[in-house]
């Protein structure tokens, strides 16, 4: 078996190294790099993280989110109470189906800047570009410069995670924790000290805060990876990581136990809960429904709707999937399997192994939990796959590399050679997918043939004719194969003028239905509307009677509390709405979250969600309402035909005691006299 040794000690400086202008300058380190980086080094990570940041933040200015956190966000920046529990509206009435953490950032950074398009996006832009900047500290420290270089540029032009950093759904918090997490436990695993732990198992309960069970997905591989590689003795292994899942669940669930312990008198209804709890969120709806797409108490409203295809092992390859996250998934398994037979018998403390083991861990169990996965599953859940990919490719490629160059075994002059052929085959496979949607495309597709042939050549007579130099050129070239693909995709993905906020994608579309493949920019596949600022009454803004913005507001309210309907809920409503509120804490109550959300943003104003995201959501009963209206808190309903349960008991209701906007199909108003 085939062993490297580890990379040697740097040499004094003759030309590839250099010393830094003043030994402890911590500033000048953070432009000229560390004594023994390579000259070319601390110049290529600002290369990558330039680029990273100008894909993230072109035309910041116009970057339209998600309205459902949208709205939320907004909310937060009218009530300190909406902005702690995360509630849709300012009334807090009702919470999103989220834990609140990445709105706070967001809403943080909308209260000190103003809320506005670059406002709510500056974040994502920010923890985006962290989070490369993260993922190459941490392969560089394990696999060399090279390795951090090609992982963090490989993280930049993942296509799914240019499209998700553009926009204001949780994820690129989600990744930037993890990855915070995972240099923690690294640092734990080479030092033996018990405080990076503790502080990686604070990260994941931060994630946690973020999109609740899917942080989990990595503990696994973050427990094996400690109790295999720790400089410790067991039984303090064992005991440090005891000590971490204190720190992780009470990071975890001081939100969510804080949340349970208000009466709900006091609280908004928790959003895509069964019983009213932040507890059934996190093992229903956020929980096991993704996994199971059940509808019972377990596995709450995962009602098995996919954006990504049908489930299965090919799912992240189908037509939908393929282009956003697949490009160097091949490369990666051979990688991983490679590094893992170079790092033989090395010692079981072995930092090279342990990053292996991490990265390929992180990138196993997220794949199979995406592709077997049988509830909700949009393609940008796929983002918080790319760190793996990335890092793989970063170490496993320099490993092989350094195999085909420097080790006596046969077998090792065909592996990556071999890695490259098969992801440039795969490339040119997806291109020829969307040969139509664009010359772009067809560049890409002929650049990765080309070069993908020149580097798999190169690499093949650098090894035979024990050519160093031609072995570099060639490894250049099979970057350069292996990105062109991607790249299309994400210069598409940042350059769009108007993307789909609630289902984000990079490329044309591939795909259709369900399936999701939308072309960044074209109609949304779920009814959510993209971002338009509240026409006033926004930190900084003035409120204005005739403030709507045509055309904002067409979204649809649902039947009953949840059923198809016809009913639109127009600028027009708006305006009178606004005119009429009459000192009401909220300006209407709609069917959904959907409908809601776009009222908020339209009018500047609380609106209630009675049905919540799906309209099964028991937020609203009849006795509330009756409340409500009492108070004068309440005075305008849209409701539709159909419905069921207490959507349709409400309805019934409403439609008795009410008065009919004549001017308004589905709008009523209901006074204290109507409950008397």
């Amino acid at each position: 078996m085939t062993t490297l040794a580890p990379p040697p000690a740097p040499a004094a400086p003759e030309g590839r190294h250099r010393a830094v202008t003043r030994p402890g300058s911590r500033l000048g380190r953070l432009f000229t790099g560390a004594p023994d980086d390579p000259r070319w080094a601390r110049p290529a990570l600002w290369a990558v993280l330039v680029l990273a940041t100008a894909l993230y933040a072109w035309n910041i200015t116009s970057l339209t989110g998600n309205s459902f956190y949208d709205a939320a966000v907004y909310s937060g920046t009218r009530s300190w109470k909406a902005f702690f529990f995360g509630a849709l509206d300012a009334g807090s009435f009702i919470t999103v189906d989220k834990p609140p953490f990445a709105l706070w950032v967001m809403g943080l950074s909308a209260r000190v800047f103003g809320y506005g398009n670059w406002q709510l996006a500056l974040p994502m832009v920010a923890v985006g570009t962290g989070s490369v900047a993260l993922l190459y500290r941490m392969v560089k420290r394990d696999f060399g410069a090279a390795a951090g270089v090609i992982a963090a540029l490989v993280l930049t032009l993942t296509p799914i995670t240019v499209a998700i950093d553009r926009d204001t759904n949780p994820d690129p918090v989600l990744v930037f924790l993890m990855l915070l997490g995972a240099a923690a436990l690294m640092r734990a695993v080479r030092t033996g000290r018990l405080l990076p732990l503790v502080w990686s198992g604070i990260a994941i309960g931060f994630a946690f805060n973020t999109k609740m069970m899917q942080a989990y997905l990595v503990l696994p591989v973050f427990l094996l990876v400690y109790l295999w590689a720790a400089r410790l003795p067991l039984g303090r292994r064992v005991r440090n990581l005891a000590v971490a899942t204190v720190a992780l669940l009470v990071s975890s669930a001081w939100w969510m136990v804080v949340v349970d312990l208000i009466p709900a008198s006091s609280r908004p209804y928790i959003g895509g809960s069964t019983d009213n709890t932040v507890w059934d969120l996190v093992i229903g709806y956020n929980g096991f429904g993704r996994i199971l797409g059940a509808s019972s108490s377990v596995g709450s409203q995962g009602n098995g709707a996919s954006f990504g295809g049908s489930s299965g092992l090919y799912r992240m390859f189908n037509e939908i999937m393929g282009g956003q996250i697949s490009w160097l998934i091949p490369f990666a398994v051979i990688a991983l399997v490679g590094g893992l037979v170079l790092c033989g018998r090395a010692p079981r403390t072995d930092a090279r192994r342990a990053g292996l083991l991490l990265w390929g861990g992180w990138f196993v169990l997220h794949y199979l939990t995406f592709a077997l996965a049988e509830g909700t599953f949009h393609p940008y859940y796929v983002t918080a796959m790319a760190p793996g990919i990335a890092a793989l490719a970063g170490a496993g490629g320099v490993l092989l590399h350094r195999a085909l160059r420097e080790g006596s075994a046969v077998r090792w002059a065909w592996v990556l050679p071999l890695a490259v052929a098969a992801t440039t085959l795969w490339a040119v496979v997806l291109l020829r997918r969307v040969s139509g949607e664009g010359t772009g495309y067809t560049v890409a597709a002929v650049v990765a043939g080309v070069a993908g042939t020149a580097a798999v050549a190169g690499l093949l007579a650098g090894r035979l004719l024990g050519r160093r130099r031609l072995l570099g050129v060639a490894a250049v070239a099979a970057v350069v194969a292996l990105l062109a693909g991607p790249t299309a995709y994400s210069l598409s993905a940042a350059t769009t003028t108007s993307a789909n906020g609630t289902n984000p994608t990079a490329g044309p579309s591939t795909g259709g239905g369900m399936g999701g493949g939308q072309r960044p920019g074209g109609a949304e596949s779920d009814g959510r509307s993209a971002r338009q600022p509240p026409a006033g009454g926004g930190p900084g803004g003035t409120e204005s009677d005739e403030g709507a913005q045509a055309g904002a507001g067409a979204a649809a309210a649902a039947g009953g509390l949840g059923g198809g309907g016809d009913t639109q809920v127009s600028s027009g409503m708006v305006t009178y709405l606004k005119k009429h509120q009459d000192g009401a804490t909220w300006l209407a109550a709609v069917a959904t979250d959907q409908t809601a959300a776009q009222l908020i943003l339209e009018s500047g104003q609380p609106v209630i969600s009675m049905g919540g995201w799906s309209g099964s959501d028991e937020a609203m009963t009849l006795a509330k309402l009756k409340s409500l209206v009492a108070a004068g808190k309440l005075h305008y309903l849209v409701i539709s035909g159909g419905g069921q349960g207490t959507g349709s008991e409400i309805a019934t209701w409403v439609k008795k005691h009410s008065t009919a906007v004549s001017a308004y199909s589905g709008l009523y108003r209901l006074d204290a006299s109507a409950v008397g």
